[in-house]
C-alpha cells in the first residue's frame, strides 16, 4: 500500500519535485516522479503494538495497559503469560515448560509483598467501586489516588480504616477539581459513617497542608435540577438568580448545594412549577429547613417580587 505524505514536504534531490509517497509494506518514502528513494526506513507513529500470535497482522491487541497511579503497582508489574510458547510461536520444552510454570507461580505469589501494597491494592479497589457508583472522571480519580498515597507516605493510614481514608481523600480531590459531590453522598456510597470520613478529611487537610476551594453553587444546580426532572426554564431562571447572588456575595459562607436548591426553589415558584421543596431537598441532599432559609435571604436580598398566591411555601 502506497501511501502519499502529504505532511512532508522535502523536495526530491533528483528532480526537483515535492510528490513523496511511502511504500506501507516496506517502510520506503520515495519520490512520485523519478522513483528516487529518499529512505529506505520510515519510523511507524502510530500506536504502540506488538503481537506473538500466528494471526500476527490480524491482532491489533496494545502492548499493555496505560500507567496509572489508581493501581498498585502503577500499572508496571512484570506479568508471564499463560501460553506456553516463545516468541516465535513454537512450543516450549517439556522442561522448559516446567520452568515458566514456576517462574509464573512465584511471579504472582510476589506481585504484593509488602504492607503498604497490600494497603494500596484494598484501597484502590475501594476507589474503584466508587469511581463507577459516583460516575467519575479519570482525572479525579488520579487526583485520589495521589492524595492517598502522600497519606500512605506521611503514615496517616496507621490506625484509620482503609475506606474511610480514600473517601476522604475522594471527598478531597471532588472539592479541588470542582466536581459536585457531597460528604454525605460519599459516605453513603462507601458504607462508612460520616464522622470518620470527615474525621479523616480535617486530618489530610492539616497534615497535607492543603485549601480547598469554595464549591461554585452554579456547577452543583444543574446536577440538582436534573435528579428532580426540572425544566429547561426553571434552570436558567434558577442560574440567573445564582449570578445575581454571586454578583453581591450572598453566597458567601453558605452550603453551595443548600443554596443551589433554594435558588431552584425559587424559579419553581417564580415559573409557577409545583415541585415541592421535599423533592429537591433530597436530590440536594439538604433539609427543607435549608431550603427555606435560603429561599427567604435570596427573595430579601434580591428583591424578587411574586405574587401572594405562588410566594406560599409549601
Amino acid at each position: 500500500m502506497v501511501i502519499q505524505s502529504a505532511a512532508l514536504n522535502t523536495r526530491c534531490a533528483r528532480c526537483g519535485k515535492s510528490k513523496m509517497l511511502t511504500d506501507g509494506t516496506t517502510g520506503e518514502r520515495f519520490c512520485g516522479g523519478c522513483g528516487f528513494v529518499i529512505n529506505e526506513i520510515v519510523n511507524d507513529l502510530g500506536p504502540e503494538r506488538q503481537s506473538f500470535s500466528k494471526e500476527q497482522f490480524e491482532d491489533r491487541s496494545r502492548t499493555g495497559v496505560p500507567t496509572s497511579l489508581a493501581m498498585h503497582d502503577m500499572g508496571l508489574a512484570t506479568v508471564i503469560g499463560q501460553a506456553n510458547k516463545d516468541s516465535t510461536g513454537k512450543p516450549l520444552s517439556a522442561s522448559m515448560k516446567n520452568t515458566i510454570t514456576r517462574l509464573r507461580t512465584w511471579d504472582n505469589r510476589s506481585q504484593v509483598h509488602e504492607a503498604t501494597e497490600r494497603n494500596c491494592r484494598q484501597a484502590f479497589s475501594e476507589l474503584s467501586r466508587l469511581k463507577d457508583k459516583l460516575a467519575l472522571s479519570d482525572a479525579v480519580v488520579e487526583k485520589t489516588a495521589y492524595v492517598y498515597r502522600k497519606a500512605l507516605e506521611k503514615g496517616l493510614a496507621k490506625g484509620r480504616s482503609i475506606p474511610g481514608l480514600i473517601a476522604a481523600a475522594l471527598y478531597l480531590s471532588c472539592r479541588e477539581t470542582g466536581t459536585p459531590r457531597t460528604l454525605n453522598e460519599v459516605a453513603r456510597r462507601i458504607n462508612v459513617k460520616k464522622k470518620d470520613v470527615s474525621r479523616c478529611y480535617r486530618l489530610l487537610l492539616q497534615e497535607l497542608d492543603m485549601t480547598m476551594p469554595v464549591l461554585d453553587p452554579i456547577k452543583c444546580m444543574s446536577r440538582i435540577a436534573s435528579e428532580s426532572g426540572l425544566s429547561e426554564k426553571v434552570k436558567r431562571e434558577a442560574l440567573k438568580i445564582l449570578e445575581q447572588a454571586n454578583k453581591k456575595e450572598i453566597s458567601a459562607g453558605k452550603d453551595p448545594m443548600g443554596l443551589a436548591a433554594a435558588a431552584l426553589y425559587l424559579s419553581c415558584v417564580i415559573h409557577g412549577d409545583n415541585t415541592t421543596q421535599k423533592v429537591i431537598a433530597v436530590a440536594a441532599g439538604v433539609t427543607e429547613v435549608t431550603i427555606r432559609n435560603r429561599y427567604k435571604g435570596l427573595r430579601e436580598l434580591l428583591d424578587i417580587q411574586i405574587p401572594d398566591k405562588k410566594s406560599k411555601l409549601d
